[in-house]
């Protein structure tokens, strides 16, 4: 069987990377962007980094807003309407996953517009063109959208969250710049943070993990562990470590899929609007417990990537605990509550867990899940 791996062309690592984008503008011959960012960080000045600079630039660009935490179907078909008004032919995608999301459904839909109820792109669509060019500019450190091919888009009128995978979607350059995310609140640093890790985590043991993923999933592990604590606390080496871990991260997972943690969190968020990196990292050491059986060697390396000392000397069993251990260990340490209790009503369990089932990360998942598996898990964190 052949393995398939895609990456960006381009990217910039390191502080001051985003200073490349008018290079990079200038260099493809684009002539007017479209700037896709949230109204938080446009509010606070985040996307004046970059509008900055095309201004110095004389670079034309219009400025769209219209996103959401979790990007709505209306988000996506307002923004398709919104560039296809603008003039522009390069979209410039500023913030986290809802923004990079956003960015790749209107680019997709741009270029095939037999797309555009949105929901025909669920799952693997037949799409027949590369999206409008993306160039992507992160300011979180955790879902790293810049460098897959993956988005999601809520359905708010049915409640879900939808997977969208498809190679045409990939930004063309990405900017992986610390700087950008600098002013990231504790709380969200922490809950991206721990997103990342857990990309890294449900990429190195899915059931499409191979070597050259699991080198770049298992090195994600290892930088994370060492930089999370440290980019909440602001400092600048924890910021420039889970720059390029997330990243890095997100070169592996885009390619062999994640798991059933992804899926039940994406129900989280399409039921009660929490926050995506907060609830994967809720689940993750559940989902890790309930995996262990099915992870082979690979929670001994997880181990020992925590600094776990003897993780390849002491018993299997016990060097999957120390693993979930030590993941647990530094959720609670970044303030994540790894508790549903007040989150999840026990009468909507079983809608939850239907929806999880069907969601498009669970048939990854290292070992088979079943509706009542998903909520034994959901219900053992409402305790």
């Amino acid at each position: 069987m052949a393995n398939r791996f895609i990456l960006n062309e381009t990217s910039y690592r390191g502080s001051g990377a985003v200073k490349e984008i008018v290079t990079e503008i200038k260099a493809r011959g684009f002539h007017k962007a479209f700037v896709a960012s949230d109204p938080d960080l446009v509010k606070f000045g985040v996307t004046a980094k970059v509008t900055d600079l095309l201004d110095a630039a004389e670079i034309p660009y219009v400025l769209y807003s219209n996103i959401q935490p979790n990007p709505t179907i209306e988000n996506v078909q307002t923004g398709v309407k919104a560039f296809a008004e603008s003039g522009a032919d390069v979209i410039v995608a500023i913030g986290g996953g809802s923004s990079m999301d956003t960015s790749k459904a209107i680019g997709i839909i741009n270029t095939n517009p037999e797309f555009a109820d949105v929901r025909s792109l669920e799952g693997v669509a037949p799409t027949k063109n590369p999206c409008t060019p993306i160039l992507a500019v992160p300011t979180t450190a955790g879902t790293a959208a810049e460098v897959t091919i993956n988005y999601v888009i809520t359905d708010p009128e049915l409640k879900r969250k939808f997977v969208c995978v498809d190679p045409h979607d990939i930004p063309v350059v990405a900017f992986v710049d610390p700087d950008m995310m600098s002013t990231m609140p504790k709380g969200l640093t922490a809950a991206t943070g721990m997103d990342a890790l857990t990309h890294a985590i449900e990429g190195y043991i899915t059931a499409g993990a191979w070597e050259l993923s699991d080198m770049f999933h298992i090195k994600a592990i290892r930088m994370i562990a060492k930089s999370l604590r440290g980019a909440v606390n602001n400092e600048a080496e924890g910021r420039e470590g889970m720059a390029l871990a997330q990243y890095i991260a997100g070169m592996g997972f885009s390619n062999v899929g994640l798991g059933v943690d992804h899926s039940m969190a994406h129900t989280l968020s399409a039921y009660y609007g929490m926050p995506h990196g907060k609830a994967c990292a809720t689940l993750l050491p559940t989902v890790m417990e309930f995996n262990a059986p099915c992870s082979g060697e690979k929670y001994r390396d997880i181990a020992d990537a925590f600094g776990v000392e003897g993780a390849y000397t002491m018993p299997l069993e016990d060097a999957r605990k120390a693993a979930i251990d030590a993941v647990r260990k530094l959720g609670e340490d970044v303030g994540i509550e790894m508790s549903l209790k007040d989150v999840v009503p026990e009468s909507d369990v079983d809608a939850l867990s239907a929806d999880a089932l069907k969601d498009a990360c669970t048939p990854g998942n290292p070992r088979p899940v079943t509706i009542e598996d998903i909520k034994a898990m959901y219900l053992s964190l409402m305790k």
